[in-house]
């Protein structure tokens, strides 16, 4: 198979370079009609924080992985990215590594679902796009099929892996309805904003967020639809709040005991979840002495992250399995569609059509006229396949081996014509 791939990970490169071809939404399209026309004949785009990845069907033999870079630097206009800080895979290889990206093994943060959904919205968008033709939609529905296996017969997306996600986790324990709650997250920065996204997937009931440069809360609370806390004034707001996750880098401490004490007469002692994943700590560890106060920093929130983590590795190798059963099956099915085992397979099947026909009526028949019965029905057959034959060799003669592979998968879609395993050739 010609299938190409290049990726620039965290393995890779620096966040300052991945950040540097990070590919938006918005400007995934135009990258996409540009590949179009220059090399790629169908492929996904995939862009996360964490990575950056071109997986495509070339439209000649000219194409390659330098190629396949130079049209994403092009496009991004970045000059300090060389070779080195690519990852270059074609054929079998791609599909594996595109497999392995979407169970999380090849995530920053091990079994990271996240990447799951991402991988699927690149998928919805190659085909919104027009460029996913037959082949890639089969890698496609491999690769989608693999990531759900992983999820749901391994441990492998269980438990959390970030002090963001384990703090928010924990709430839940405590609070066993995030829904009638609120929260407010101090800092927008990578750790808060992680934090804050976790709390509105679980539904907080209303969420807002504080940090001290406004126009990144306001960011912030676009995406997520959050009221934005003036920075001056979240001290004497944090009252009307049950969860506060604290993570900036001021060097001080932002909330002290009387500020607690404070809030929590106000809310008439009503319960109050602490969560400070700052370093150094945002909120006094004093706090923890506190009625009604649920306070809990890196220290215990890094022993949940840390359980859970090697968790998570243990389950590598089971995903590991499930990506090469996959992997085999699909590349089973690819092999099958070149043209001589094609051609075999479809004559088999038209064969076993006929035969059986003949078998169940024959009786209906002089014994003299059998075998004319016989003769003729197999000349049928072959007159019906003689058309048919000759263009699947010429196609797999003159075009390249997409174009061979997709009308033969076409045809075995359209009877159902399948490879058969060795148990039912036996």
């Amino acid at each position: 198979m010609n299938l190409i791939a290049i990726s620039i990970n965290h393995r890779t490169a620096p966040v300052e370079l991945r950040e540097a071809v990070y590919l938006k939404e918005d400007e995934i399209r135009p990258f996409i009609n540009i590949a179009k026309e220059n090399q790629i004949k169908e492929g996904l785009i995939l862009s996360t924080c964490n990575r950056t990845e071109i997986f495509g069907i070339p439209n000649s033999d000219e194409a390659s992985h330098n190629k396949f870079q130079s049209l994403l630097l092009t496009f991004k206009s970045t000059q300090n990215i060389s070779d080195q800080h690519f990852q270059n895979f074609v054929s079998r290889d791609a599909v594996k590594h595109l497999f392995s990206v979407a169970t999380g093994i090849d995530s920053l943060l091990i079994g990271d679902n996240q990447v799951f959904k991402q991988v699927k919205d690149s998928f919805q968008i190659s085909e919104e796009s027009n460029f996913s033709g037959y082949i890639m939609h089969r890698i496609f529905d491999a690769a989608i099929r693999t990531g759900k296996r992983a999820i749901s017969e391994t441990a492998i997306s269980e438990g959390a892996v970030t002090v963001s996600y384990a703090a928010v986790q924990l709430t839940e324990k405590i609070f066993s309805n995030l829904s009638k709650k609120s929260a407010l997250v101090i800092g927008a920065g990578e750790t808060g904003e992680i934090a804050a996204k976790h709390l509105a997937e679980k539904g907080i009931g209303a969420l807002a967020v504080t940090n001290r440069t406004l126009e990144k809360a306001e960011t912030l609370s676009k995406k997520l639809n959050a009221k934005v806390i003036p920075f001056n004034d979240y001290r004497e707001l944090i009252f009307k709040f049950d969860i506060i996750i604290s993570a900036t880098s001021s060097p001080e401490i932002l909330l002290t005991k009387d500020n607690v004490k404070n809030a929590l007469k106000k809310r008439s002692n009503n319960p109050m979840i602490l969560m400070d994943i700052a370093v150094p700590r945002d909120i006094d560890p004093a706090t923890k002495e506190i009625d009604y106060v649920f306070y809990h920093d890196l220290d215990s929130l890094n022993i949940i992250v840390e359980q859970n983590l090697s968790k998570r590795k243990s389950e590598i190798p089971k995903v590991e399995k499930i990506i090469e059963e996959e992997l085999d099956n699909f590349w089973g099915w690819y092999n099958s569609l070149q043209a001589a085992p094609a051609i075999k397979d479809i004559r088999d099947f038209f064969e076993d059509i006929r035969s059986e026909e003949v078998e169940k009526n024959k009786n209906k028949f002089a014994a003299e006229d059998q075998e004319k019965l016989d003769i003729v029905t197999k000349r049928i057959i072959n007159k019906i396949l003689h058309h048919p034959t000759i263009e699947l060799r010429k196609t797999d003669e003159s075009t390249t081996s997409v174009d061979t592979s997709t009308k033969i998968g076409i045809i075995r879609d359209l009877f159902g014509i399948y490879p058969r395993k060795k148990s039912e050739k036996d």
